[in-house]
């Protein structure tokens, strides 16, 4: 288990507000069954691939890597890890014709108004959540005490498919360019505890509060990383072969602000790994993160 310290947040410099989530890499059983579903039910573009791992985005973005675990099993609920990805697209018609797509697959989907953004959430094969979702303008979300308001209302999907226009746009499975990881949702043991890595390490600010769940962002985005004990409170990273995570990246916008940032994790006793122009470090649970360069987010 990773030391947690005490760090005062005070002594911590905030992240930079340009910080965003980068790609994620999530451990599958069978490669090509989640190619498969990444492809045709979500719509990613396969960039590379072998026998073991394959690189999908959407233009020349990554967003995801899938890796081959053998043997791997769903993640029980009560553990550690993901709760899940979330794939933003870049405008609410596009995602109506995504969802639109999916309800036609029979996929099953779950849905919220979050008054920042509206969402949907589903599992890929191995039982990864993801989260499909669109934000709304900045200009229009609203703050209690300097806090994100957030909600879990209902979306009108009757009004949401009218967006659709043209149901000749439901043919192309394929996600538009500008399409990007929006955030990470993580299952964690101790709610206090991740506020204070992810706050007082990392730098994070803290956007929402909910009963069991922290919500802390960057730049003033309603959050870049959720983190909840709703099932998983004092639980452990689930046993391997597992599905789930592997690594998330947070992508930072220059090499100083990478280099500071790893002199303030290191700084509040962490172990950082230096490898190929990145950072590597782990949570209080384990959950490897990776920080990384924008550089990292676009392929050939």
């Amino acid at each position: 288990m990773t030391h947690m310290p005490k760090v005062e947040t005070t002594q911590v410099q905030p992240i930079h507000p340009a910080t965003e989530i980068g790609q994620v890499t999530l451990k599958v059983a069978d490669l090509p069954r989640s190619i498969a579903f990444y492809t045709d039910s979500i719509g990613l573009t396969v960039f590379q691939q072998d026998s073991t791992s394959a690189n999908l985005g959407a233009g020349k973005r990554l967003i995801l890597r899938l890796e081959a675990v053998p043997g791997a099993r769903p993640q029980r609920t009560n553990t550690t890890g993901l709760y899940h990805a979330a794939i933003l697209l870049p405008n609410r018609r596009a995602l109506a014709i995504k969802i639109a797509q999916l309800a036609a697959q029979q996929i099953q989907l779950g849905q919220g108004d979050h008054l920042v953004s509206e969402a949907f959430y589903l599992s890929d094969p191995d039982g990864n959540g993801l989260e499909l979702y669109r934000d709304r303008p900045r200009a229009g979300w609203n703050y209690d005490n300097g806090r994100v308001i957030m909600a879990a209302d209902a979306i009108n999907i009757d009004n949401l498919f009218a967006e659709i226009g043209d149901e000749g746009a439901l043919r192309d499975p394929v996600l538009p360019d500008g399409t990007q990881l929006g955030h990470m949702h993580l299952r964690v043991g101790d709610t206090v505890a991740a506020e204070r890595f992810y706050h007082g390490v990392l730098g994070f600010d803290v956007t929402a509060l909910w009963a069991g769940a922290v919500f802390v962002s960057a730049g003033g985005y309603h959050h870049h990383i959720g983190l909840n004990n709703w099932q998983s409170r004092g639980g452990k990273a689930p046993v391997e072969p597992s599905a789930g995570l592997r690594t998330f990246s947070i992508v930072l916008p220059d090499q100083a602000e990478l280099d500071r940032l790893t002199r303030q994790v290191e700084a509040a006793g962490i172990e950082v790994k230096r490898a190929d122009g990145v950072v590597t470090l782990n949570d209080p649970w384990n959950n490897l993160i990776t920080l990384a360069l924008p550089t990292s987010l676009v392929t050939a």
